[in-house]
Formats: C-alpha cells, structure tokens, sequence
C-alpha cells in the first residue's frame, strides 16, 4: 500500500479490527475447545482470547491492515507451534526459541512478512526456513500451495506432523538446505526467507516467477527485511521494509 492511498488504508484497517472483535462472536463450543490448562499446573487459558489481544495490540495496531492475514493470525493457534515451557508466552510480541537454536519469529513480523507477499489463493509458494511450521500454517491459510524446506532434521520432522495434525497436510514440507530451493517444484509466485543470508541466493532468485515477490531478512550485523520484486521483463526492485534481527541462514545439512 502506497502513501498515496491513506482512505483505503484506514477502510483495511478498520475491517481487520472488525475482524478481530467478531472473533468474540464465535460459537461457544468452538471458544471451549479453545481452552486448556497452561503448563505446570491447572490454571485454564483462553487460548482463543490470547490471539484476540495479540491481534488487536500486536497486528492492528502497527497498522497490519489486509483483512485476509489479521483473520489467519487470529485462527492459527501459534501456542501449538512451540514447546510446552514456552507456551505461556506463545502470544507476547517477541520471537521464543523453539530449540537447536531457532526460534518462531515475533507475531507482527510473521505478520508483516506475509502482507508484504500479498499471497492469493492461486499463488505458489516456497518457505526457506519451516522452524516451527507457523509461517506456513499462515501461508496455507492463504490459500497458497506452500513449499517449505527446514534444514535441521529434527525441527523439519516435527513441524511437518504439527502442520498435518493443525489440518495444514497439504503444506510440502523438505529437509535439506534451503540455499538451491525447490528447482523442480517452481516457478514461485512468492518466496519468504525466515533465516538471514548475507545476500538472497541466486538459485532462489532463478525460481521466482516474473510479476514475483519474495521477502527475506538479509545481513550479518545488521539486518534488513527487504521486499523483492521481479517484473515481467526479469528485472528486480528492492526496498527495504524494516530493521529485523533473524538466525542466520546456513548451508550445512542435518543437524546443528
């Protein structure tokens, strides 16, 4: 969204809040299967009202305005995607580590990177990075046809059964290094990196689709998240989206 479409920026984000309160409408049997005791003890939370709020203070609020991405992020139970002694903060506005040395990234930059990809429901889509599996699930509730490679065998095995049994099996889940994509499987319409290279690698840039984006955290001291863009004559266009701190991306196989 351009500067020069302020009206329709404030339309977007008043249905995302609007969004976000009808989620208080929901069937009452569907907010109860939403509860469960929180970790070491036998407190009951509210899962569902969790989301609400990090919605609404995380998302909404630092201007997140496309209805599509604020109602994925309020169904997808992020709590069900990191181990058990994190998840009383699965729903803070930070990244938690989710083991081997990664993390599930913070909510509003799951958020931000998958409005920058403005994913449709035809778009085909390569993840380099699974980690938890999360940004997928919020891919697939797109309705993109989501191809995810992890490079830590344990992390790949346990977010491709976490996707199957949240209702997410049709996301193609890979082990093996993310740095040569998916050759086979594109063209992609869109590509998102969850782990930092020092540069976007040329295979990845090969596989993106004329009229393609891919967003990626690119760096080594420091970072930037930056939006690519292929017009239909090849050519790429940059611009910098927001200042991120990510894991680095890695070439090396199996596990670290």
């Amino acid at each position: 969204m351009t500067a020069s479409t302020p009206r329709l920026g404030r339309a977007l984000g008043l249905l995302a809040c609007a969004l976000v309160a009808a989620a208080a409408c929901e069937p009452r049997e569907r907010r109860e299967a939403d509860r469960s005791p929180a970790p070491g003890g036998d407190t009951i939370v509210d899962w569902s009202a969790a989301r609400e709020r990090m919605v609404r203070e995380q998302i909404v609020a630092r201007g997140i305005a496309d209805p599509r991405v604020v109602a994925a992020l309020q169904a997808e139970p992020r709590h069900e995607y990191v181990p058990v002694d994190e998840r009383p903060q699965a729903y803070a506005d930070r990244p938690l580590a989710i083991g081997y040395d990664q993390t599930i990234s913070q909510p509003y930059i799951v958020a931000l990177m998958s409005e920058a990809l403005e994913v449709g429901p035809t778009h085909r889509v390569l993840e380099i990075g699974t980690g938890s599996g999360y940004q997928a699930a919020i891919l697939d509730r797109l309705g993109a046809e989501v191809y995810s490679i992890e490079i830590v065998t344990p992390l790949c095995e346990r977010a491709r059964k976490d996707l199957a049994r949240l209702g997410h099996a049709r996301v193609r889940v890979r082990c093996g290094d993310g740095y040569a994509g998916w050759p086979e499987a594109g063209p992609f319409d869109r590509i998102v990196l969850t782990a930092a290279p020092p540069e976007v690698p040329r295979a990845l840039l090969d596989q993106l689709a004329p009229d393609g984006r891919l967003v990626a955290p690119v760096g080594v001291d420091t970072q930037h998240l930056v939006l690519l863009t292929r017009g239909a004559d090849g050519r790429f266009l940059s611009r910098i989206l927001e200042w991120v701190r990510f894991v680095p991306m890695v070439h090396e196989p199996g596990d670290r």
